[in-house]
């Protein structure tokens, strides 16, 4: 059974969330009205995942993240409204350490419950074998207490390894990154790496709503050296810098008489996440020479982007698969390595160097 403990201010709000989880066979459900009541219910329960609402009286959803994170740490999914508020509150807690986040429908929720439901179950069901970051609030975590990779089919080379031959020939290429559950802390660990003076543009696919990917890339940009910008309109891609889709929709590449354009796309019902990393990617493919592409997979629930990213190696291009060590669920990376897609496995924060050697 998944032990899950629910909180939030709004007694209808709990009553249907329970509702959607006592519908399952595999859920046992316990309810908090607060940060307050929810840090005592922790202690007492044990869950394995708890659901976060952002704004509570007497102590908020980040305030109460913030314990847990320090005093005990727990998978935790917000549930978050669509708002820019919302949206800012939301990242803010995925830094600090929340596995991944739901959206509040618009409208009467008690009417819209069933839109919420299978995203609320799938999310909270690969929350409760997510991994959590050791390293993260490790000196907090210390102060409190005192005060009180799967084997893959074939060997990736290692960044040792990595054999001089597969480096790009000289001109342009492009970057192509793929992520979900725990792609906001990845993304900042990766671009946060990476020079201002990267040669290559980076087109990044993160499964979010559209009111949550300008937020993402507007705090990314704030962060990094290079240059990052969510694609709302045909964009000229530019060395040193990073394109995010907006969500919602699909980012795809063209060519235009200026040049390799990165272009926001209505979703398709043939992907089932969207940005679609396959769809990036197999429209990087028609544009670029496979050896001018680089595919990155992080962290993420699901299998998008393992196809194309396997076929992008096998036509000549490098791929790089986040290592299970550092990943917070390991699906999308791990359907890589299961296809033979991945040129190396690498932890996280070996990735940004790595990719320095790769392009000239």
């Amino acid at each position: 059974m998944i032990k899950v403990l629910v909180v939030d201010d709004s007694a209808l709000v709990r009553k249907l969330l329970g509702q959607v989880f006592a519908a399952e066979p595999d859920f046992e459900v316990e309810y908090a009205r607060n940060g307050l009541e929810a840090l005592s219910r922790h202690m007492a329960f044990a869950p394995d995942v708890i659901t976060l609402d952002v704004h509570m009286p007497d102590m908020d959803g980040l305030a109460c993240l913030d314990r847990i994170m320090v005093e005990r740490p727990c998978p935790v999914v917000m549930v978050s409204s669509v708002t820019s508020d919302g949206a800012e509150a939301t990242l803010e807690a995925l830094r600090m350490g929340a596995v991944d986040f739901v959206t509040k429908p618009t409208g009467t929720m008690s009417l819209r419950i069933a839109e919420l439901a299978p995203r609320l179950v799938e999310t909270v069901r690969a929350a409760a074998g997510a991994k959590l970051r050791s390293s993260l609030r490790l000196r907090e975590k210390v102060r409190h207490r005192i005060g009180g990779a799967r084997s893959a089919p074939h060997t990736p080379a290692s960044v040792a390894d990595a054999p001089e031959a597969r480096q790009a020939p000289p001109g342009g290429g492009l970057v192509l990154v793929g992520t979900s559950t725990g792609g906001p802390p990845a993304l900042e660990a990766l671009l946060t790496r990476l020079p201002r003076s990267f040669p290559w543009p980076i087109l990044i696919a993160q499964h979010m709503p559209a009111s949550f990917t300008g937020p993402l890339a507007r705090r990314l940009d704030g962060i990094s050296a290079v240059s990052v910008m969510e694609v709302v309109r045909p964009t000229v891609l530019q060395p040193g810098c990073a394109y995010i889709g907006r969500g919602d929709a699909d980012l795809i590449v063209s060519r235009r008489s200026t040049g390799l354009m990165a272009m926001p796309a209505p979703a398709q019902p043939d992907y089932l996440w969207h940005p679609s990393t396959d769809r990036l990617v197999r429209t990087a493919m028609t544009q670029v020479p496979g050896t001018q592409l680089i595919g990155v997979l992080l962290t993420g629930m699901g299998n998008d982007g393992a196809a194309a990213m396997a076929t992008l190696r096998a036509q000549g291009g490098r791929t790089i698969a986040e290592a299970e060590e550092t990943a917070v669920v390991w699906g999308m990376p791990g359907e890589l390595v299961k296809a033979d897609g991945a040129d190396w496995v690498l932890p996280l924060h070996k990735i940004a160097d790595h990719l320095c050697t790769l392009v000239p």
